[in-house]
């Protein structure tokens, strides 16, 4: 499966063939450069590690120093490994945008935004319980009955309720290339990716 590592720009508009409107998802990917090639006789499965993102030295730890040196590349800070990577691939190779073609389909794997602390509403989209007159004053948002006190006693497991929200891996699938600009190594993908603005993505192969 081959894919690259990159950094999620923002959202415009593309204008397409006949002038139609497309809102698009620009992303800078790569280029990566192959940091490690995992075997099967060695390691036990087919794998080809990618760096993407220059890294300040100070930054770095001294085995991380010396993992980049082996692979004759400057310090990064993202690194990610892809297994059965369907490019050969030699070490301190770089990887960039060409690797895929416009119009083809993609997947988008990043990190949603993190809301912090949610009641059950916002973040399971429950309507509340109750009306807001005849006498209720507290319950509009809450999440009603969680479990029966005489049996079993006990919230089960899984009970969707109040608490931390986002910062979830999220993967979009089938997300079509619209554009490719393989100079300033950014992709135009239609739709929405998960993620704030500069956060890491991963576009792969379908």
């Amino acid at each position: 499966m081959k894919g690259i590592i990159g950094k999620k720009v923002g959202m415009t508009s593309f204008f397409g063939d006949g002038g139609k409107q497309i809102q698009v998802t620009v992303v800078e990917a790569g280029p990566c450069y192959v940091t490690q090639l995992r075997t099967l006789e060695k390691d036990g499965y087919s794998a080809v590690q990618l760096a993407f993102d220059d890294a300040k030295e100070k930054n770095v730890t001294q085995p991380m120093k010396g993992h980049f040196a082996k692979a004759g590349v400057t310090p990064k800070k993202k690194i990610m490994e892809f297994r059965d990577f369907s490019i050969e691939k030699n070490l301190g190779e770089a990887i960039e945008v060409d690797i895929f073609s416009e119009g083809e389909k993609v997947n988008a794997l990043g990190t949603s935004k993190g809301k912090g602390f949610k009641g059950v509403v916002a973040r399971h989209g429950f309507r509340g319980v109750g009306m807001s007159t005849h006498g209720q004053h507290n319950r509009l948002r809450a999440p009603g009955s969680i479990g029966a006190s005489s049996y079993p006693s006990r919230v089960f497991k899984g009970m969707r309720m109040a608490g931390r929200t986002g910062g979830e891996s999220i993967k979009v699938k089938n997300l079509q290339i619209v554009k490719i600009f393989k100079e300033q190594n950014l992709i135009l993908l239609r739709g929405a990716i998960p993620g704030h603005n500069g956060s890491y993505v991963v576009i792969e192969k379908r």
